[in-house]
């Protein structure tokens, strides 16, 4: 009986054995939590995680668990898809939402008043709306700030930049930027007449390929 144990013991460690060999992760990788964030080089693999059939490499466990939370938010888009509606007020307290700009393009913006790279985007992103707002487009900024004296920060930087189109102010409980599963800003949508998300762009991303894009898509 102790010869059985000893046997089965060591059919068990070979077939572990053979199980991490196969499953050898590459000695660098992609990490896609990072790559969200703008980093475009490969990196060391130290942990890895399978998704609906196929295996992504993180540089270290924080991304690896980052990504386990809610792997979509971190694949490569699914375009087109539906845009979810919402309803979030003006800085005057208006309401607005996105079912009122039906059979318009509409071009969201996420941004925050700390974000550098942000605010540094949006005079293309002022003018890109002035030029083509005859044309069809809506520029909708959508500030995700979150500090009680947000409305005077933003209002500072709205009247520095002379910014003409809406600025909407997100929600703190059930915010939109999760609901369009924002991980890092800036971060852009253009959503087409009917509804669709048919181009989006986030962390690492090129000012003027977003306005070439767009400018394509109004040409259509």
């Amino acid at each position: 009986m102790r010869n059985l144990l000893i046997i089965l013991t060591l059919i068990n460690i070979s077939a572990f054995t053979q199980t991490v060999a196969t499953t050898e992760f590459p000695d660098k990788a992609h990490c896609p939590v990072c790559a969200l964030n703008g980093e475009d080089k490969a990196e060391k693999v130290r942990a890895a995680s399978e998704h609906d059939g196929k295996m992504y490499y993180f540089c270290n466990e924080d991304c690896k668990t980052t990504f386990d939370a809610d792997p979509v938010a971190y694949l490569p888009p699914v375009l087109p898809r539906p845009a979810s509606d919402f309803s979030l007020q003006t800085r005057d307290g208006e309401s607005v939402s996105l079912v009122n700009f039906r059979e318009k393009w509409v071009l969201i913006d996420f941004w925050a008043t700390w974000c550098a790279p942000c605010i540094k985007t949006m005079p293309k992103l002022n003018k890109l709306y002035q030029q083509n707002a005859d044309k069809g487009l809506v520029v909708l900024g959508i500030a995700i700030d979150e500090e009680d004296d947000r409305l005077n920060k933003i209002n500072k930087i709205i009247a520095k930049k002379n910014i003409a189109y809406p600025i909407l102010l997100d929600a703190l409980e059930n915010p939109v930027w999760n609901q369009f599963k924002v991980k890092s800003i800036p971060a852009m949508f253009l959503i087409d007449p009917n509804g669709q998300i048919v181009q989006q762009w986030a962390g690492n991303f090129d000012d003027d390929e977003v306005v070439k894009s767009v400018q394509i898509f109004l040409s259509h």
